[in-house]
Parts: C-alpha cells; structure tokens; sequence
C-alpha cells in the first residue's frame, strides 16, 4: 500500500471524525445529554449506531475467521442477529424500554431497572457487572481492529493496540453519546458500503453464487481431520447433530449471541435516545438491511475464502492463516484485494472497531459513574462529579483493554464475544423482559434472577464449559478432571442452563413475595398498553 496514500486517507478519516466527536462535545451540557443524546437522536443515526456497535471487528475478523473453520453454518446467527436483534429488539423491547426510561427519567440500562424496581442494589450490581466483564468483549474488538492494522499496513500488533484505543479516547471521553451516535452514524455507512463491495467482490472472484457454493461443497474431503473428529461435515452442511461442534456452533454463536444482544447495555441504551416510537419505526428497517449485509458478509466471505486460498495457494483458509483464524480476514483482504479495496477496508475496519469500543468504554465509564458512583441517594456534589466519574472509568476501562488484548492468545475472539453476550443474557436477560412486561416482578424476584443467572455462569464455566475450565484449572485441583460432567456437557454453552435458572427464580420468588413499590411500578407502566 502506497504510504502517501495511506496518511492522506487516515488524516481526512480522522479530522472527520474529530469533527463529530467535537461536535457531541459541544452539544453536551448535561447528564441527559452526556448519556442520551437529549433523547433526540435521529431514526438514522440511532438505527447506524446501533447496527454499528453490534457489528464490530469481533463480527467481521473473529466469527469471519471462525467460519472459515466451521462454514456457512453461521449464517443461523445472522437469521437471529435480524430476527431477534433488530426486530424483536425493535419492536418488543425498544418501545416499551423508551416510553418507561422515560416514565423514570433512566439514563442508563442498570438505572431503568434500578428505578422500575426502586433498588439502589440492582443499580449498582448490574453497574458493576458491566464494569468487571464489559473489558473482556472490548478487548475482543480491540484484537479485531488492531490485527487489521497489523495485516494491511504492517504495524507491529503492540503499536495496533496503542494507537486505536487512543484514537478511540479521545472522543468518547470528552463526546459523550453525542460524539459516539454521530461518529457511529458516519463509521455505519462506511461499514455498510465496505462490506457489500467486498460481498460482490468475493462472488465474482469465484464465478458466481452457484459456482462458489460449489466449490467450497466439493471441498469437503479436505477439512481437517481434528474438525471432523468434532463433527465437521463440510463447510456447507451443518455439523453432525449433537456433536461437539454442533454445540458449540448453536449453543454458544448463535443461541449466545443471537439471544444475548437483548441484554446488552450498549445497545439497550440506544432505544432511550430517541423521541418517539415513529422514530424507533423507522430505524428498524435500516438496522436490518445494515445487519444483513454487513453480518452475512463477514460469514460468507470467512467460508468462501477456503476456495479462494486452495486455488491460489494450495491451501485452506485456516492453513493459510498460519493457524490463527483471527488473522483469516485481515490476509485475506491484503492477497484477494485491490489495493484501493485496501484502503476502504482499513476504514471499515476502523470504522467497525472505534464505533464498538466508543459504545463499550461509554457504557463502562456509566457504569461505574451514573450507576455505581451516582446512584442512591443523589447529592449535588454527586451530580457535580458525575461525568468526571465517568471519564476516569472509560480510563481505567481502556487501560485494562490494552492489557487483556496483550495478554489473551490466538483466536479468542469470536469465543470473548460470546462469552460476554452470554453473561449478559443469562444475568439480566429474564428480569429486564420481565421488568418491561409484568406489573407482578419484584425486587427481589429481579435480584434472585440476576444473582442465580451469575452464579450458574461462573460455576460453569469453571467446573463445565471446558475451554474456560482448563484455563482457570480450579476443576482440575479440586477433582483431578477438566469438566466435572462428560460429553456433550463441555462443549454445552453455560447460557443454556443459566438462563433458564434465572428465568425461574425470576418468576418463582416473585410469586412468592409481594411487589414492594406499588406506586413506582404505575409510574412505570404509564402510557405502555
């Protein structure tokens, strides 16, 4: 890639987007503005900002890298990415999230079932729950997008990691939401564009649709031997049922992440930006049509690369890469590409990576200073110091990214991905849906909910869930074994069993105790049908 060309279009990309970020900087007067954008956001910026921060360089270079391996299978997760994630999200939770936020004044999704609940606690734990695990995901993007700098334009994988969290502080920090919506709107069309390109490109590449869905079938008898010890059967055929790869494949990409998105702060948040249902209406078609094409794409393209590389270099995809699926896509654009593709991609990449970091370090910063630091009994130098709060929290957050994004090993991070939307679902999944849908939730009906779905992660992924436990080993000490159960338990993803537990102790123990704030729940479910 040409280094003159390269400087100019990095220094036009980013004096845009210094321009936006500025603009949310001085558009923020307040906490309301700080946190929601004054609930004013337009369809389009919020529909791209969230289509944005869910589609990051996790989606794009890890489940890309990871469909390389295990074929076109993902495309399920693109079905509930769609489904589940835009229209159910939309049109179930986003409307009823917005009207009740605004019934209690919420700013941030711990604070919304905070104030439903009336529960100082609930506020807090679910503030620090986010705090502690959000970094995990954000370090899952942040190898994405630096591994992208790494493979198109050679800066060492250290230097990646340093620069883009730095670019990415600077206008989160002093932008607000504001600064985030705008430049998410801006990266969203990029991605967008990037992504169809890349799609056309691939499919002509290889002869066509049929053509290239022919091949990589035809491949079959050249997938490795370890993936079909698991269950592979070609990367255009679903895994043997029951298998290890089938459970991991459904029960972890697409059930975690397909389900989890409900539960994520990031994007739960975004339905409180805006005015009014209408506007909700109408970003649901385009969240949509940026989900199908920027998701499926990623999927495909990890699959058909295999085609790609056995013509050109006598390999499969996963060989080519050196063994490190989350380096697939990164080569893959710098040998299949033309130079200019380069360096629109690089701008995707930047654009998918900054969108989801800017989104994850704000929801951390508000964790721990509007729902943690600010909640309870609110004083004025409370509110005073409320975003400064919040600043050194997305300090400290960015920090423990750059570390864990030093620190965590090789294709980690479609499995970080899901982990995170895992937890998030099994946590606060169950009483999130029944705090926007049942008068009867109680306190502590939501807190057994959040607490059990905890526990039952944790415990599993320490004593069950087999990749997780032979990192920690505290099964292997306490019981001489990896896993305390046998197959097909390991590869069983923990959302499995701890979402349905919350779901139950949701439910039961709100049977069981009587609504505590008869008044706040009215207040809550004013002007919702």
């Amino acid at each position: 890639m040409n280094l003159y060309y390269l400087i100019v279009v990095i220094v036009l990309y980013l004096a845009v987007v210094s321009y936006l970020g500025y603009r949310g900087f001085s558009q923020t007067k307040n906490s309301a503005d700080y946190m929601l954008g004054g609930r004013k956001t337009h369809p389009f910026v919020m529909a791209m900002s969230y289509g944005a921060t869910f589609i990051s360089t996790s989606a794009i270079v890890g489940f890309g890298g990871v469909s390389s391996l295990f074929g076109l299978s993902l495309l399920w997760l693109v079905v509930c990415n769609i489904g589940i994630g835009v229209l159910i999200a939309f049109v179930f939770f986003g409307k009823r999230t917005r009207k009740m936020g605004l019934n209690l004044n919420a700013h941030t999704f711990p604070e919304l079932l905070g104030r439903r609940l009336n529960s100082t606690f609930i506020q807090r734990f679910m503030g620090l729950i986010i705090f502690i695990f959000m970094p995990l995901y954000a370090a899952a993007v942040l190898i994405g997008s630096s591994r992208i700098l790494e493979g198109l334009l050679g800066i060492p994988y250290m230097y990646s990691l340093v620069i883009f969290s730095v670019l990415v502080a600077c206008y989160v920090i002093l932008g607000g939401i504001k600064g985030v919506m705008y430049t998410d709107a801006l990266q969203g069309s990029l991605m967008f564009f990037g992504m169809l390109i890349l799609l056309i490109f691939i499919y002509t590449n290889l002869g066509g649709v049929n053509a290239a869905h022919k091949a990589l079938t035809d491949m079959g008898d050249l997938v490795p031997g370890s993936l079909k010890a698991i269950g592979h059967r070609g990367w255009t055929s679903s895994p043997e049922t029951g298998s290890s790869l089938w459970w991991t494949i459904y029960s972890s990409l697409v059930f975690g992440v397909g389900f989890g998105v409900l539960a994520q702060p990031q994007l739960v948040v975004r339905f409180m930006t805006v005015k009014s249902d209408k506007e909700l209406n109408r970003a649901t078609i385009i969240g949509a049509v940026f989900i199908l094409i920027t998701a499926s794409t990623a999927y495909i393209v990890g699959a058909l690369s295999n085609v790609y590389f056995m013509k050109s270099t006598g390999m499969i995809a996963i060989q080519a890469a050196g063994g490190n699926s989350d380096t697939l896509i990164p080569i893959f654009i710098r040998e299949a590409m033309p130079d200019w593709f380069g360096y629109l991609f690089m701008l995707v990449i930047l654009s998918a990576g900054m969108s989801t970091l800017s989104s994850q370090f704000h929801t951390i910063g508000t964790s721990i200073g509007r729902d943690f630091y600010s909640s309870g009994k609110v004083t004025k130098e409370k509110r005073e110091k409320e975003i400064l709060v919040t600043r050194i929290g997305i300090v400290f957050s960015i920090l423990l990214t750059v570390f864990l994004g030093i620190e965590m090993g090789a294709g980690v991070i479609a499995r970080a991905t899901a982990i995170f939307f895992g937890l998030m679902a099994s946590s606060f999944l169950a009483p999130y849906i029944a705090s926007l849908y049942w008068k009867r939730l109680t306190r502590k009906g939501a807190i057994a909910g959040i607490v059990s779905g905890l526990f039952v992660t944790v415990f599993s992924f320490l004593f069950l869930h087999e990749k997780e436990a032979a990192v920690f080993a505290v099964c292997q000490a306490l019981f001489g074994r990896t896993t305390l159960l046998d197959s097909p338990w390991p590869s069983v993803d923990p959302m499995v069993l701890a979402l349905p537990v919350s779901i139950i102790f949701t439910i039961l123990i709100s049977l069981f105790t009587k609504v505590e704030d008869q008044k706040t729940v009215e207040q809550s479910f004013k002007g919702i049908a």
